[in-house]
């Protein structure tokens, strides 16, 4: 994948987005040539497409996103942590198609941590996990036997860490679990973010990626964060200062930063599929 991607020709792949509905060479370009972007996406293909992939062995992995509809800032989209995990999970799949795709992400996780910013969704814990499980438990009756349940939002973390395990025991496939932030070694980190702040809420790391990938979602017209201050309600003292220190961040946001680490985010994301398929 090129360090400097075109961010008019991100595919992203989710209903609604007005942003780029086409990859660029660079990025749908497989082995076998160019890939239309909509066919590793599960909601986007037909029966047929499916079931032909699995009835001739070669749809060899799936990947789960899993994310959240949250308040991100002043600027951002509620819907940010679920489009960058998809979007992530969308350019890797599209690298080992036709042997991995993409289901529906689960696009509301768990946010209690949020709730007193306004326009946040949560869901309880055991409602949360239940629906990971359920949809993993259906891809097994399909016959997929390698699952990758792929994390973009911080409260769906360590639940699903906990829970991957026994999920995978119950399940009796090769289910494996990551947020995408894991290809982000410290030296990456330093190199390409300032404020040396990855996943961050909404600061640099997360606006920059937004710039990159789908610019329509960043939100900057009437922000005047000062002004907002004291209507914002945020109870927790050290919740405050964070939430104006990432505001403040997010002005260190630039379009080539989110190319470069959408860029390592694809790239290790691929590479963690290909192992999984081979076993591990």
């Amino acid at each position: 994948m090129r360090s400097t991607i075109s961010r008019r020709h991100l595919c992203l792949g989710l209903a609604g987005s007005t942003g780029a509905v086409q990859a660029s060479a660079g990025i749908a370009r497989t082995a076998s040539g160019y890939t239309d972007p909509r066919k590793v996406l599960l909601w986007e293909s037909t029966r047929k497409e499916v079931r032909e992939l699995l009835e001739a062995g070669q749809l060899k992995a799936m990947i789960v996103p899993t994310a959240s509809t949250e308040q991100h800032n002043e600027h951002l989209a509620m819907i940010h942590d679920t489009a960058s995990v998809t979007l992530v999970a969308q350019q890797a799949a599209l690298r080992l198609y036709p042997r991995v795709m993409v289901t529906t992400p689960v696009a509301i996780g768990i946010s209690p941590h949020w709730m007193d910013r306004k326009g946040t969704l949560s869901l309880r814990k055991e409602t949360f996990l239940n629906v990971v499980y359920d949809v993993c438990e259906s891809l097994k009756t399909h016959g997929v036997k390698n699952i990758l349940v792929l994390n973009g939002h911080g409260g769906n973390e360590a639940p699903l860490r906990e829970a991957i395990p026994e999920f995978r025991s119950k399940l009796g496939v090769n289910l494996q679990f990551d947020s995408y932030w894991a290809a982000y070694t410290p030296e990456i980190v330093k190199k390409y973010m300032e404020s040396g702040v990855v996943p961050g809420h909404s600061a640099e790391f997360e606006t920059s990626f937004a710039m990159a990938a789908f610019p329509e979602r960043v939100h900057w017209e009437g922000v005047d964060y000062e002004k907002v201050k004291p209507r914002l309600g945020i109870k927790d003292p050290e919740s405050r200062r964070q939430d104006e220190q990432f505001a403040r961040e997010a002005k260190l946001a630039t379009t080539a930063k989110g190319e470069a680490m959408i860029a390592v985010a694809v790239e290790w994301t691929t590479a963690r599929l290909e192992r999984i398929i081979a076993g591990g």
